[in-house]
C-alpha cells in the first residue's frame, strides 16, 4: 500500500493481484471515438483512477462515518483484486473483474463531512480541485447530501450518496450528477404504517420529535401522511436542534399531551439520546388513553441499536438492509467485511459498498470514465446480487427502488450484533411513487 498525506486528505492506493477474479457480465456498451476523446474535470491519464469518500469522522453521525469508511476500503480492495471479491461475485450483470476500473488502480482520498453541509462541501471541493477525486461518495446526513450533491452537479463530478433518507435529495433537489441508493423517508412511512395499524391500532394520538433539517422535517411529513390516512391523530410535532445531546426539555411535555405514541425522527446519537431518555422518563411503562404507551422510531441502524442498547427492545422502524438477510450478496458482504473488521457490517456500510461498485461498473459498461456516459449508464439501470433483491436506479429522478425492511428490537438477542429482527420484507410495489410528486428538475447532463 501507498500513502500519499497531502493537507487533511489522505490518498491511498491498494494493490494486489487482480489474476484468478472473474466475474460474467455482459458486453460493455460500445461508444463513439468522441465520448472516449471528450475532455472532462479530473480526467484520469496515469495507471490509477481516485475516488473521493466523504464521511463523518467527527459529530454525532460520527458511528455511522466509520463504518462507511470501512466499506469503501474494502470495496476498494475488491476493485483491485484483494481480498475474496465480495459482491463482485454476487452482482448481477457486472463487468467488474478485479482489476480496477477500466484496468486502473482505484485510489481513494477522505474528508471529514463533519454532519454538516459547509464543511462536506468544503472537502468535496478540496478533494475534487487539489486531489483529483473524479467521484464523491459519502456522507450520514441528508443536509449534507443535498449540498455536496448540487456543487458536484456544479463541478460535472458525479456524487453517490451515502446514508441519505429524506425525500428532497431524490425530490426537489434532486440534480443530473446525483444517485441514491438508499431508500427514503416516504419509502419508511409507506412500509410502517400498515404494520404500526396492524400492532398498535389505528386509534393512537402520535407526537413527533424531529430533527430540524430536511431529513427530519420529511421524516415527520412523510409518517404523519402515513399515520393520518390510517385515522391516527397528531397531537404534537415539535422541531429539536441536531446534536442537541440532552433532550430532556423536548420529552417533558409529552408526558401531558394527550399522545400514546412518541414517533422519534433522529438518527444516529441523537436517536440514541433521545430514545433512552424517553425511556428514563418513564414512557414505555405509561397507559395513556387507555392503551400502552408506545415508541416508534422510522428509520434506525444495528449502530444505533447498539448505542441504544435494552432501550432498543421491541422498538418497530425500517431500515435499509440488515446483515442477518440469508440472500447470496449480503452474505457475501456480510462474511468478507466479518472477515476484515470482526463484526457485521452496518446499512451505512453496505450502502456505501455497493454504491462503490455500482460507479466503477456503470463506468466498465460505459467504457469511459466521461461522466455523462456513466451517468446515462446508472440510469434505468437494474441489477441483483447486491443484498436488496431486484433494483432499479429509476431515470427520471436517480432514486433505487427495491423492498423495504420493517425491523423489531431484538427482546432476546443471542449476541451484541443481533440486535434488530426483519418483521416484513415489504415489496417495492408497496412503497414506489410517481418520480414528479416531490418536483425538482435533474440538470443537463453538460455543464
Amino acid at each position: 500500500m501507498s500513502e500519499r498525506k497531502d493537507g487533511p486528505s489522505r490518498r491511498k492506493v491498494l494493490k494486489g493481484a487482480a489474476a484468478g477474479l472473474v466475474t460474467a457480465g455482459v458486453a460493455p456498451t460500445i461508444l463513439t471515438s468522441s465520448a472516449f476523446g471528450q475532455e472532462y474535470r479530473n480526467k484520469p491519464t496515469g495507471d490509477t483512477v481516485t475516488l473521493g469518500f466523504n464521511v463523518p469522522q467527527t459529530g454525532p453521525y460520527a458511528d455511522e462515518g466509520a463504518d462507511e469508511l470501512r466499506a469503501y476500503e474494502l470495496a476498494v480492495e475488491h476493485l483491485n483484486g484483494e481480498g475474496d471479491g465480495g459482491m463482485l461475485n454476487t452482482m448481477q450483470p457486472s463487468n467488474l473483474k478485479g482489476n480496477g476500473i477500466l484496468g486502473k488502480k482505484v485510489a481513494y482520498v477522505t474528508g471529514d463531512t463533519q454532519t454538516k453541509s459547509d464543511a462536506a462541501r468544503a472537502s468535496a471541493k478540496r478533494m475534487i480541485e487539489k486531489d483529483g477525486a473524479l467521484m464523491i461518495t459519502g456522507g450520514s446526513s441528508s443536509g449534507v447530501a443535498v449540498a455536496v450533491q448540487s456543487l458536484c452537479q456544479e463541478m460535472g463530478t458525479i456524487f453517490m450518496a451515502g446514508l441519505t433518507h429524506s425525500n428532497d435529495t431524490t425530490g426537489k433537489d434532486k440534480r443530473r450528477y446525483g444517485f441514491r441508493h438508499f431508500f427514503n423517508a416516504y419509502m419508511s412511512g409507506a412500509a410502517l404504517g400498515p404494520v404500526l395499524a396492524d400492532e398498535y391500532g389505528t386509534e393512537r394520538r402520535a407526537y413527533h420529535l424531529t430533527a430540524d433539517y430536511n431529513w427530519g422535517w420529511t421524516q415527520e411529513e412523510s409518517m404523519k401522511n402515513a399515520t393520518e390516512a390510517l385515522g391516527w391523530q397528531t397531537a404534537e410535532a415539535v422541531k429539536t436542534p441536531v446534536g442537541a445531546g440532552d433532550f430532556s426539555q423536548y420529552i417533558t411535555p409529552v408526558l401531558n399531551s394527550g399522545a400514546d405514541v412518541l414517533i422519534l425522527n433522529h438518527y444516529g446519537r441523537d436517536m440514541v439520546n433521545s430514545l433512552t431518555q424517553a425511556v428514563q422518563f418513564g414512557l414505555r411503562d405509561k397507559q395513556v388513553n387507555g392503551k400502552d404507551f408506545q415508541i416508534v422510531v422510522p428509520l434506525f441502524s444495528r449502530l444505533m441499536a447498539q448505542g441504544a442498547g435494552d432501550n432498543i427492545k421491541g422498538i418497530l422502524g425500517s431500515t435499509n438492509w440488515n446483515w442477518k438477510l440469508q440472500d447470496e450478496g449480503s452474505q457475501a458482504f456480510v462474511k468478507s467485511f466479518g472477515a476484515k473488521y470482526g463484526a457485521p457490517p452496518s446499512m451505512a456500510a453496505h450502502t456505501c459498498y455497493v454504491q462503490a461498485l455500482l460507479y466503477a461498473d456503470a463506468c466498465e459498461r460505459a467504457g469511459t470514465f466521461y461522466p455523462v456516459e456513466v451517468i446515462k449508464a446508472l440510469e434505468g439501470h437494474k441489477f441483483d446480487g447486491m443484498g436488496n433483491g431486484p433494483t432499479e436506479y429509476r431515470a427520471e429522478d436517480h432514486q433505487c427502488f427495491k423492498d423495504v425492511l420493517v425491523v423489531r428490537g431484538n427482546d432476546n438477542p443471542t449476541s451484541q450484533f443481533d440486535l434488530l429482527n426483519v418483521v416484513q420484507q415489504v415489496p417495492r410495489s408497496q412503497v414506489e411513487y410517481d418520480a414528479s410528486i416531490f418536483g425538482g428538475d435533474l440538470g443537463p447532463y453538460e455543464v
